[in-house]
């Protein structure tokens, strides 16, 4: 009886690198000459898996998204997973942001990570388990031209394929 290989597919992002890049971000904010005297400030709510972004001006936050871009990269987390929503008005004219982490393969990135596994016509099942796809093949030859297919395309999120058996 042959036996079946298969791997998933996920799309999570390491929160305690995103924690180590907020308190980063934060040191240095507190040390740079051009931001004395500032209210800017990134609050990290790992329960709603969101940051939010607090600055004076536009100009600030803007500076404050690059210096947490350049840490989270430093710390090998994907930005594809930070969903940045609009600078809102805040207290005192400044201005808010929030930033959602995209934890989980939404249904419609997994729907389409599907597909492009179906189209592709290689020899291979794939199935939506959650916030996973789970890809099940017989040839482990198979598995890993998917994966080298799945990394070529662009979902919206970062995919990490785990469990290869």
């Amino acid at each position: 009886m042959a036996q079946d290989f298969s791997f998933d597919v996920v799309s999570r992002v390491n929160l305690q690198g995103v924690e180590d890049a907020v308190n980063m971000v934060m040191k240095e904010i507190a040390n740079r000459f051009d931001f004395k005297g500032s209210i800017s400030r990134i609050e990290l709510n790992k329960k709603d898996n969101q940051l939010v972004i607090f600055a004076e001006d536009d100009n600030r936050l803007r500076t404050v998204q690059d210096m947490l871009a350049t840490r989270l990269v430093k710390r090998g987390v994907p930005l594809k997973n930070f969903d940045y929503k609009n600078a809102e008005a805040a207290e005192n004219s400044s201005v808010r942001q929030t930033v959602k982490i995209v934890q989980g393969l939404p249904s419609d990135k997994a729907k389409a990570v599907v597909q492009m596994v179906k189209g592709s016509g290689r020899k291979a099942i794939p199935s939506i388990q959650g916030e996973q796809v789970r890809v099940v093949s017989k040839s482990k030859d198979e598995l890993q031209a998917i994966i080298v297919l799945l990394k070529s395309g662009d979902f919206g999120v970062d995919l990490q394929f785990e469990n290869y058996r």
